[in-house]
């Protein structure tokens, strides 16, 4: 006979019970585990350099933790980044001061979220079909625009963004972060646009017979995503000083995997932002670590892809054991 508890667990019991603990204490472990790999590590000038490993992803990832929570992806990511680090350098090669250069990688990136989410809200376009489309057509067009060569001029100043710091060793990307980190939390999880999102991505359909305007919440959600993008493009540029149509390549896996080790489901409707910013901490303290050890990219590219798939197929597995349980017990 199965016994009912006649309680929930305490809100402490809850939290350690929770996914963002084991990403808490996976942190912890790769930290302990980086510290003995390198005598280097534990300097608080590297550990502040090992942000810059993870913050303009983190950002994006950010953002496209809404998207998925709502039932959507944007592949495109990686992409928008580009054309607007390109754009950002003809701007400047043109002469432009900083802060116009600047408003036009923030423009471009909210301009191509705003270009997904049409494709995906109104021409009703799978999503994933429609942002594979746009990542090579935002990449395309950053080669078309510069080629195989490189916009390295920019404006005085510019290179605070991605290099400067704030005060001491805290940067001026991990401040950006963690402000844009506290205010997608407080969107999400104590305000009605946080209740929609996961409303959509449990059941669309229904979200719109309750009222909610489902089609507006996903642009919106997609047009943030670019803004989040360009943001992110204007650091990556500003810390690397120069542009090329092959910069960020690559990052949309990272970016995805972030959010889904964060805890987000694949399938929408289910997430935290605190999942989300552990995730970026452990893959940021990973990969440092690795690089500290002169590990290779390639080998870098494959522990990634091997934490997307095991963090997809993990609970898949463990529900199909507990079902196997379930009917197993008398």
């Amino acid at each position: 006979m199965r016994r009912i508890p006649d309680r929930t667990d305490a809100p402490l019991t809850a939290l350690l019970k929770s996914w963002e603990a084991l990403l808490l204490l996976l942190a912890a472990a790769i930290f302990t585990a980086n510290s003995f790999a390198s005598p280097y590590f534990l300097d608080v000038w590297n550990l502040s350099d090992a942000t810059f490993n993870f913050t303009e992803k983190a950002i994006v990832a950010l953002a496209l933790a809404f998207v998925i929570l709502a039932g959507e992806i944007d592949i495109s990511v990686a992409g928008i980044i580009a054309l607007s680090s390109t754009l950002m350098g003809a701007t400047a090669a043109a002469g432009q001061p900083m802060p116009v250069v600047v408003g036009v990688g923030l423009l471009t990136g909210l301009a191509c979220g705003a270009v997904n989410g049409l494709l995906v809200t109104g021409l009703e376009l799978p999503s994933i079909v429609a942002t594979i489309g746009t990542m090579s057509l935002f990449r395309g067009l950053a080669y078309g625009i510069l080629g195989d060569g490189a916009y390295t001029r920019y404006p005085e100043g510019f290179a605070y963004f991605g290099q400067g710091y704030v005060w001491e060793w805290l940067s001026f990307e991990v401040t950006v972060f963690l402000g844009l980190a506290l205010l997608a939390g407080f969107l999400l999880h104590r305000t009605s646009l946080g209740r929609a999102v996961r409303a959509i991505g449990h059941n669309p359909t229904a979200a719109a017979f309750s009222g909610l305007k489902v089609r507006r919440i996903k642009f919106w959600l997609f047009a943030a995503t670019g803004l989040a993008a360009g943001v992110a493009s204007v650091m990556l540029t500003s810390r690397l000083g120069s542009t090329r149509p092959s910069i960020a390549t690559g990052w949309e896996l990272e970016i995805v995997t972030m959010v889904v080790l964060g805890g987000v489901a694949i399938t929408g409707g289910v997430g935290t932002i605190p999942g989300v910013v552990l995730a970026a901490l452990v893959m940021g303290l990973l990969t440092f670590g690795l690089g500290l050890l002169n590990v290779s990219g390639i080998i870098m590219s494959i522990v990634v892809g091997v934490m997307l798939i095991a963090v997809i197929a993990l609970p898949v597995l463990a529900r199909k054991l507990s079902n196997r349980m379930r009917r197993t017990t008398p």
